[in-house]
């Protein structure tokens, strides 16, 4: 994983691979809260997809144009009951674009990459909640100029 963090709602500690309500492996600081208008573009976004979240956590990554990436996975450790709902998954990308891997069930599932753009959402819930994703790569110089900076934001929301 080569990306800069920043939680809100939770903090995921990725030492212990649980959420908690502080930065136990930083600063032991609370972790600010989601703000309601981003709560509210995850519940929209997650509507447009014929799906709902009640968004409770966000995960904000930075990944450095020169090395972003983050390597395949499944986002499994919300609650055991937000898993069980299949309660989607909304991502939101700003910046350059990312070359983002969706896969199976299994690890060892094929694999689609897809280009995620500046203002691309993906929405993964119910039966795909749980497959396994990634980024491989980030674009140099892709995103819009407008934005003012190289590199790639990505909005993770989630319900805990």
């Amino acid at each position: 994983m080569h990306v800069r963090m920043l939680c809100l709602g939770r903090h995921w500690n990725g030492k212990t691979y649980t959420y908690e309500r502080s930065r136990s492996d930083y600063d032991a600081l609370n972790v600010p809260p989601l703000p309601d208008p981003l709560r509210a573009l995850a519940s929209d976004i997650a509507a447009a997809a014929g799906t709902a979240l009640r968004a409770d956590v966000c995960i904000l990554n930075f990944y450095d144009p020169s090395d972003g990436r983050m390597g395949m996975h499944q986002d499994k450790d919300e609650s055991a009951a937000s898993l069980a709902a299949g309660h989607p998954v909304v991502s939101i990308s700003l910046g350059d674009t990312a070359r983002f891997q969706f896969g199976g069930l299994k690890r060892r599932d094929p694999v689609q990459t897809i280009a995620l753009e500046s203002g691309d959402a993906f929405v993964f819930g119910g039966p795909a909640r749980l497959r396994y994703h990634g980024v491989a790569r980030i674009i140099p110089g892709s995103g819009p100029d407008a934005l003012g900076f190289r590199g790639r934001f990505n909005l993770t929301f989630r319900q805990y």
